[in-house]
C-alpha cells in the first residue's frame, strides 16, 4: 500500500501551519469549526486536510453515546486518527452521560477543549474546573466548555461562569448532523453574552449553521460557528468559510 501524502503524516509535533498558533488563532475574527461528523470518513485524512488548508480555525469534534443522543459517534480511535493528522485545535463536543469518567482519557489523546452538557452534569462546576486542572496532564492549557440544548435556560450557567471558557448553544436538538438551524437561540446567545460580562470567554454556536446565518450570529455575540454539512458538503470547503467569516464581519 502506498505511503500516505506528506500533508496526512502531519504529527501532533510538528509545526503548525504558517499564521497558526495554539488556542491563539486568528484573534478578533470569528472562528470557523467544521463538524467532523460531516465529513466523509472513507477518506478522513483527506477531509480533515481539505477543511485545514481551507482556513479552518478548529475541528469540532461530536462524541455521542446513545444514551445522552439517540446516536452513537467517535471514540478513542478516532480521536487518534484525527490529531496525528492535525494541528489545528480539537474541540470535543461531549454528548454524554457521566462525560467526567473520560475527561482524562480525551485530554491525553489530544483534546484542546472538552465541552460538556449542563443536562449531563450533575455537578456541572466540579466538571469545569476538573477540564481545567487537566491541563498540567496537557502541558498545556485545556479550554472548559459548557454546551446548552435548545430548551434549556441560559441561567443554568450563572453559578458556572467563571470556570468556562466556552459556552456552547445548540441551535438544533443534538444527536444528528443535517438538521435546520432552530432561529429561537438568537437571543438566548445575546442573553449568555450579557451573562459573560467582560469574560474572555467563546460562545459556540452549533447546529444547521449555514452562510446566511453568520451575520446575525455575530452579531448576537457569538464568536465561533460551528458548520458541518455546509462545508463538508460544498464543493469549495474554502469559498463557504470565506464567505462565513466575511458575513460575519
Amino acid at each position: 500500500m502506498p505511503a500516505a501524502p506528506a500533508r496526512h503524516r502531519r504529527l501532533h509535533g510538528d509545526p503548525l501551519p504558517p499564521g497558526l498558533s495554539p488556542l491563539g488563532y486568528n484573534k478578533g475574527m470569528i472562528k470557523i469549526a467544521p463538524s467532523i461528523l460531516s465529513a466523509d470518513f472513507g477518506i478522513l485524512a483527506e477531509e480533515i486536510a481539505r477543511v485545514e488548508a481551507a482556513g479552518a480555525d478548529q475541528i469540532h469534534i461530536d462524541v455521542m453515546d446513545g444514551r445522552f443522543v439517540p446516536n452513537i459517534s467517535m471514540g478513542f480511535p478516532i480521536l487518534d486518527a484525527i490529531r496525528k493528522r492535525t494541528r489545528l485545535p480539537l474541540d470535543l463536543h461531549l454528548m454524554i452521560v457521566e462525560p467526567e469518567k473520560y475527561l482524562a482519557e480525551f485530554v491525553a489523546r489530544g483534546a484542546d477543549m472538552l465541552t460538556v452538557h449542563v443536562e449531563a452534569c450533575p455537578h456541572l462546576q466540579r466538571t469545569l474546573v476538573s477540564i481545567r486542572e487537566l491541563s498540567a496532564l496537557r502541558g498545556a492549557p485545556v479550554k472548559s466548555g459548557a454546551a446548552l440544548n435548545p430548551a434549556t435556560l441560559s441561567s443554568s450557567l450563572d453559578y458556572v461562569l467563571d470556570d468556562l471558557d466556552l459556552v456552547l448553544v445548540m441551535s438544533v436538538n443534538p444527536g444528528f448532523g443535517g438538521q435546520k438551524f432552530i432561529p429561537a437561540v438568537y437571543p438566548k446567545i445575546r442573553q449568555i453574552r450579557t451573562q459573560l460580562g467582560a469574560r474572555a470567554v467563546d460562545v459556540s454556536i452549533d447546529g444547521g449553521v449555514k452562510v446566511e446565518h453568520a451575520r446575525p450570529l455575530a452579531e448576537h455575540g457569538a464568536s465561533i460557528l460551528v458548520a458541518g454539512s455546509a462545508v463538508f458538503e460544498s464543493g469549495d470547503p474554502a469559498a463557504v468559510i470565506k464567505q462565513m467569516r466575511s458575513a460575519a464581519g
